[in-house]
């Protein structure tokens, strides 16, 4: 991994008021270091953090993704109620789930039109609307 892109991870962890362990710092240079928005599972990134060179385990991914969406770095998306893929881009967008590659992008938020929402029960009020389309291939 190149200093630029360790620099780029070491600054939006600080922003964040993250501590910038090596690990969190390597991490976070493979998820941003690029500038580019990133949808990625635990498994993904610690096969990418491998083909680094960076040696980490499975359990720190997992740890060091939930401690960046508690930071608000990152949002957890969950797909099929058990495999949850994590997303650099916290603004409210809607994704595309491909079922033939497992893989989750974002679907054009402009795009989307909710009308209307149904009543919340007494006492609850909605935290937030997730929008996940399913596609296959023809």
């Amino acid at each position: 991994m190149n200093q630029q892109a360790n620099d780029t991870g070491a600054k939006w962890l600080s922003d964040a008021g993250v501590r910038p362990t090596r690990q969190r710092v390597a991490l976070a240079a493979l998820l941003v270091g690029d500038g580019m928005d990133r949808h990625v599972t635990a498994e993904s990134l610690f096969d990418d953090a491998r083909h680094h060179g960076e040696s980490v385990s499975l359990a720190t991914v997992y740890n060091t993704l939930r401690a960046f969406c508690s930071a608000g770095l990152m949002q957890e998306i969950t797909v099929d109620g058990s495999k949850s893929y994590f997303d650099t881009n916290t603004h409210d967008h809607p994704h595309f789930f491909w079922e033939d590659r497992r893989e989750l992008t974002d679907a054009p938020a402009d795009q989307l039109e909710i009308r209307r929402l149904p009543d919340v029960p007494e006492g609850a009020e909605i935290a937030k609307v997730d929008v996940v389309i399913r596609l296959r291939g023809k």
